[in-house]
């Protein structure tokens, strides 16, 4: 891949980026921690201007770390199963009972939430699943980057 700085391709310096196989590009890269980014602190700000009671304000904030962990955790463990690095099964089904339990943590928890109004728990629901699915890409990501350079 060739990235031009000037625009007459014909003239002016050139830079070479080598990607090495498996590794992820940079857009791919920079648009996964975005999305993790925008994720985690659209549910904060949330938080911190929702009408709520400090008790269910740290909540939802457990909540969200507890799923971002059990996400990770679970996409490392099932990485590693496929790669043939040995799991346990205890660990791999720890790792899907708390993904599990997170999410319906965070349904229940929406659908008994009286003082926020339906499109508050749209946006609650919707930051937290990409926050959740943001973490999964970026450890992916960077799991691939370091298989990718470790290789050469």
């Amino acid at each position: 891949m060739t990235l031009y700085l000037d625009r007459d391709r014909k003239k002016g310096p050139k830079i070479e980026l080598e990607r090495k196989e498996g590794e992820p590009t940079l857009a791919f890269v920079g648009a996964s921690w975005a999305a993790l980014l925008i994720g985690i602190v659209a549910y904060l700000l949330g938080l911190f201007n929702a009408a709520m009671e400090l008790n269910e304000q740290g909540y939802y904030f457990a909540i969200l770390i507890f799923g971002l962990y059990a996400a990770v955790s679970l996409q490392k463990a099932v990485r590693d199963k496929d790669e043939g690095i040995p799991v346990t099964n205890i660990y791999f089904g720890i790792s899907w009972l708390a993904l599990i339990i997170s999410v319906f943590l965070m349904g229940i928890g929406l659908y008994n939430a009286g003082s926020i109004i339906l499109s508050e728990k749209g946006f609650y629901g919707m930051a937290f699943v990409l926050s959740l699915f943001a973490a999964v890409t970026v450890q992916k990501n960077i799991r691939d980057t370091q298989r990718a350079r470790e290789s050469v």
